[in-house]
């Protein structure tokens, strides 16, 4: 119910540098500074999280929004939701991924430890680090200046590696720390999937040994690995924590974010000369 398909050649709405006919400055030089800083930031984050995913092009990295297969526009509307409400809502705290951002707001944990703190929810279930890259560079950064963001994303990312998810999750992560330069990035861990090891648990323990390495590199973006809490001493998950081996139980939810919950109150309770400090 939470799997929505993603075009691999719909490039639509990607927000890249635009061709436009050069404007001639003042000094006649034909070259417009706004649009060439511009795209030079693009290009130095693009070369980046391509060389830490070690492809010439990294697809996890590409922002894209989602195919709307089913003709009933639900992402897009809820996009545009999304950006509305950073045009009504002042949060410390941003939310944003799939469907694990998502549903945490239906469980008493949020309404318990998150929504006090102000925070927004901006998960989708479904999305990958495309989508959510779209999705932030299309109006969801605008209007807010929050204090901590928590990203969440990844597990949904099954055509790419685990070199090319870090990447993904590496570039949006870059991208909050471009824009909103006060605010720390927490980003959590990938959870295990299924009931037992398999390769897709593997593959989401690589990716978060590769963010534990590459995230410090940002200066303000930190990696919390949740996944700890849900594995048994015999390997296995329970479908008391996640009722079906992917998705969190109110109790599951419980448990893996106490620590994010604590982490939280601590930056918070920061002033901003410590929150400056603790930046550099």
């Amino acid at each position: 119910a939470f799997k929505m398909s993603i075009s691999g050649n719909d490039h639509a709405g990607i927000s890249s540098p635009e061709r436009r006919p050069l404007e001639r400055s003042p000094n006649g030089s034909g070259e417009h500074r706004h649009n060439i800083d511009r795209t030079k930031a693009f290009l130095r984050q693009k070369l980046h999280c391509s060389r830490m995913s070690g492809d010439d092009l990294n697809p996890a990295a590409m922002a894209q929004p989602v195919e709307d297969v089913q003709g009933d526009g639900r992402w897009l509307s809820q996009h545009s939701r999304f950006v509305q409400e950073c045009k009504d809502g002042e949060p410390d705290v941003l939310f944003v991924g799939d469907s694990m951002i998502q549903l945490m707001q239906q469980f008493e944990v949020w309404g318990e430890c998150f929504s006090p703190l102000h925070a927004l929810n901006f998960g989708i279930g479904g999305d990958t680090t495309c989508n959510v890259l779209w999705r932030l560079q299309n109006g969801e950064l605008e209007n807010i200046r929050p204090k901590v963001v928590v990203l969440w994303v990844g597990t949904n990312n099954y055509e790419h590696s685990a070199e090319q998810v870090a990447g993904g999750i590496l570039a949006i992560a870059q991208l909050l720390t471009s824009r909103l330069p006060k605010a720390k990035v927490v980003v959590l861990g990938l959870l295990p999937r299924g009931e037992h090891p398999n390769p897709l648990r593997e593959k989401n323990s690589a990716v978060n040994k590769l963010l534990r390495s590459w995230l410090p590199r940002l200066g303000q973006a930190q990696l919390l690995d949740l996944s700890g809490e849900l594995v048994h001493s015999d390997g296995t998950v329970s479908s008391q924590d996640m009722f079906d081996y992917l998705h969190l139980t109110s109790a599951g939810y419980r448990l893996v974010t106490k620590p994010l919950y604590d982490l939280l109150l601590q930056i918070l309770e920061e002033t901003p000369e410590e929150r400056r400090a603790s930046l550099v």
